[in-house]
């Protein structure tokens, strides 16, 4: 691999690490809303989580794309870790959208 594919592939491994990174913050943000019943806070909160998903999944959509063109990227630890990091901010995300709606089910019962 050159030097400019490497740069391009570790710029693709830090974006999907960042957005990840982002995507969970703002998804614990979300769970820490709605154990204060600020509901509207928390939906807010996940749709912000959501942004940056769709970022990371535009990135790894692409990859797939140049897959499928011939252009694999080499497989490195990078690689690996970021691919980890995404989803599980992906698994966070999908967890604290229960979380909320347990906490506002709780609140309803009030």
């Amino acid at each position: 691999m050159s030097e400019d594919q490497n740069d391009a592939q570790l710029e693709v491994c830090m974006g999907l690490i960042i957005n990840g990174g982002s995507a969970k913050s703002f998804a614990f943000e979300a769970i820490k809303a709605a154990k204060n019943n600020q509901f509207d806070t928390a939906i807010e909160k996940l749709k912000e989580a959501d942004k940056y998903l769709i970022e990371a999944h535009n990135v790894q959509t692409q990859m797939l794309k140049n897959e499928a063109d011939g252009k694999s990227a080499d497989i490195s630890l990078m690689m690996v870790h970021a691919q980890d990091h995404l989803m599980t901010a992906i698994t966070f995300r999908d967890l604290a959208g229960e979380i909320v709606d347990l906490y506002k089910k709780l609140d309803s019962k009030k």
